[in-house]
């Protein structure tokens, strides 16, 4: 059976043209426009994947989002009006699974569908990909196949971290205190600065695309088999 996709969204127009899209790509799709009634939905129809509005008349995405992950797995995409809220969402860890921020192209969520809802299952046995990297945290070293690389301890302490949960936004806040324990003050600059040279010593390993992907307005994230 195709895969069931709930909408929780009150802007009605909204709702309407992303479940054109996901039953184009192939989905079931369901849609509320109101908070009130989804936790006894998600338990009585046990939808594949939600996409939860932050805002919503009855109740609100957060309060959602905790309730769900009291009692479920189900694959979460919060979606939000405003970039600097997702900031917060990803400092409060509610266990969504990514966040979109609006305006946003219907075909960008549809991928981000497939992406969240292929990491949540086991896929069978596969050769080993040049994507896969080994990681030697005493030598601060990095390996993929016969290539080796050895990084700074900034560089090795970022990719540590993505690399520890593939497909999760990381803002540059959170990034910071990671390799920044002490609390010193940095620019938020100074991670971009970090990424791009990690970058470039990460295309030694892996020239066939960008392992480490920059999401607008938020962070970074690891991505497996980046193509």
């Amino acid at each position: 059976m195709t895969d069931l996709i709930l909408i929780v969204e009150d802007e009605t127009r909204l709702a309407e043209l992303l479940g054109e899209y996901l039953r184009a790509a192939g989905y079931r799709t369901a849609h509320l426009a109101d908070g009130a009634g989804v936790i006894d939905w998600v338990r009585a129809e046990q939808p594949d994947l939600l996409l939860l509005d932050l805002m919503l008349p009855g109740r609100d995405g957060l309060s959602l989002c905790r309730e769900l992950r009291g009692f479920s797995a189900l694959p979460i995409i919060m979606t939000t009006a405003r970039v600097e809220e997702i900031d917060r969402l990803l400092g409060l860890e509610l266990g969504a699974d990514d966040y979109i921020c609006k305006p946003y192209s219907p075909r960008e969520v549809v991928a981000r569908v497939k992406a969240v809802l292929r990491r949540q299952r086991p896929e069978p046995p596969t050769p080993p990909q040049t994507a896969a990297l080994q990681l030697h945290p005493e030598q601060l070293r990095v390996r993929a196949g016969e290539r080796e690389i050895t990084l700074s301890a900034v560089e090795f302490a970022l990719l540590q971290t993505l690399a520890s949960a593939p497909g999760r936004i990381f803002s540059r806040a959170q990034l910071m205190a990671r390799i920044y324990p002490d609390s010193r003050i940095v620019s938020d600059r100074t991670i971009d600065s970090h990424i791009k040279k990690l970058r470039r010593r990460l295309a030694e390993l892996h020239p066939q695309g960008e392992l480490i992907q920059s999401v607008y307005g938020v962070g970074y994230r690891y991505e497996d088999h980046a193509a």
